[in-house]
């Protein structure tokens, strides 16, 4: 019994990281309407410069800060420079953020190396608790509060301040949100620099679990897209669930059948999109 609670916890725990990431992604891909394949480099280059602070500093709440900022100040540059040249272009937003995720994927590569790294786990979060006859690293249950009290802040910000309801407003129909004095595009460069600075944060955190390598920014990027499209566009009561359903599904696909993990995740989704072909609570189209 003690092993089927680790392991759904670290379920819990991976999907609760998972969110991280979904969260970001949904804002801009859900609510934006930009297609962003770069997300999952913010992830890695993100967890990468935290690596570098933590190396040089010993502190692991600055290289959360860092990581966040840095990648919040990268998407900016991105979205504003690139992106809103095709705000309604889905094609050329493909073609564009693919191509920064090899370029940055390459350059983090050049600059860091092929070598699998990990960031320390930060001393106050060392240690495990017993669960039976069993322990559960601490730090795994750092990674659920901080999935949940991002998800309840993101929650609190998105449906009940005047700058979620101006976000709301601004996608819901952008001509009039300008035509009543809203400034939209730089609300919109605003809320995707949001989704890129926690995707950087993601990174951070999930250092000493995951850690940074090779090819993070594509496998991350892939179950974070599941996760958007199994809760829904724009939901992100729906990201959660969906990161949580998926965080689930890894775990045990890796420990009962590791040579069928994938399909562990891809075949319950497909599944419920059969029957829900908007997500878990994405709004159908008439």
């Amino acid at each position: 019994m003690s092993l089927w609670i680790i392991q759904s916890l670290n379920g819990v725990s991976y999907g609760c990281l998972l969110f991280l990431l979904a969260a970001g992604l949904t804002l801009t891909q859900g609510l934006l309407r930009v297609v962003n394949l770069t997300h999952g480099s913010y992830y890695l280059l993100g967890g990468y410069f935290g690596l570098m602070v933590v190396k040089s500093t010993n502190n692991y709440w600055l290289a959360i800060l860092v990581g966040a900022l840095t990648m919040g100040l990268l998407g900016t540059f991105i979205q504003a420079i690139f992106l809103s040249r095709y705000p309604h272009n889905e094609l050329a937003q493909v073609l564009l953020t693919f191509g920064f995720l090899f370029l940055i994927g390459d350059l983090a590569l050049w600059k860091f190396g092929g070598t699998p790294q990990t960031i320390p786990t930060p001393e106050i979060f060392q240690g495990a608790v017993s669960i039976g006859p069993a322990r559960f690293p601490t730090y795994r249950f750092v990674l659920i509060a901080a999935g949940l009290i991002i998800g309840l802040f993101l929650w609190w910000f998105i449906d009940f301040t005047r700058v979620g309801m101006l976000v709301r407003a601004s996608v819901d129909d952008a001509e009039t949100a300008s035509g009543l004095g809203v400034n939209t595009p730089v609300l919109m460069t605003s809320v995707f620099a949001l989704g890129a600075l926690l995707a950087g944060a993601a990174g951070v955190i999930g250092g000493p679990l995951v850690g940074m390598y090779p090819g993070a920014d594509l496998d991350v990027l892939l179950l974070a897209i599941v996760c958007v499209i199994l809760g829904g566009l724009g939901s992100l009561r729906g990201a959660f669930v969906a990161a949580i359903i998926v965080g689930l599904l890894d775990t045990a696909g890796r420990t009962l059948f590791p040579q069928f993990s994938l399909f562990a995740i891809f075949a319950p989704m497909a599944i419920i999109l059969i029957v829900r072909p908007a997500g878990l609570f994405g709004r159908e189209i008439a």
